[in-house]
């Protein structure tokens, strides 16, 4: 019973830590995912964080231990294909973002802030890799 009170303390805590350490990236901010479109079953909305890299965006799940990001999309091949504000539903200063990378479409939902750092990442791409943003 001790070890096992042990383990979950182990697992809690190591869940803590993850969290504190996706949140402290630079350039991460929170964000909730669903895949969509017509190959895509449908999705229900995850949790978690984006971390902006040189040449990719990155998503990791907010409650799992998993070592690795969950979604990783090119920055070349990212695609902002609309944009609209949540406030209607009661969900003030956030937006959801449609997105497309590589044929895949997804959603994105994050604060305006957020938003303007997402935007700002694309144009900010070399000249070869930027994309038009709505």
């Amino acid at each position: 019973m001790g070890a096992l009170l042990v383990g979950v303390l182990l697992v809690a805590v190591a869940g803590f830590l993850r969290l504190r350490a996706l949140s402290g990236y630079i350039g991460s901010f929170e964000s909730s995912v669903r895949l969509t479109g017509p190959t895509a079953k449908p999705d229900r909305w995850r949790s978690g964080f984006a971390v902006y890299r040189a040449d990719r965006l990155v998503w990791w799940r907010a409650r799992s231990l998993r070592g690795r990001p969950r979604h990783e999309w090119s920055r070349e091949l990212f695609v902002i294909t609309g944009r609209v504000p949540l406030d209607q539903a009661g969900q003030p200063d956030l937006y959801l973002v449609q997105c497309r990378c590589a044929g895949q479409a997804f959603d994105l939902t994050m604060s305006s802030g957020a938003y303007s750092g997402l935007a700002s990442w694309l144009e900010s791409a070399p000249p070869n890799v930027r994309n038009v943003v709505v």
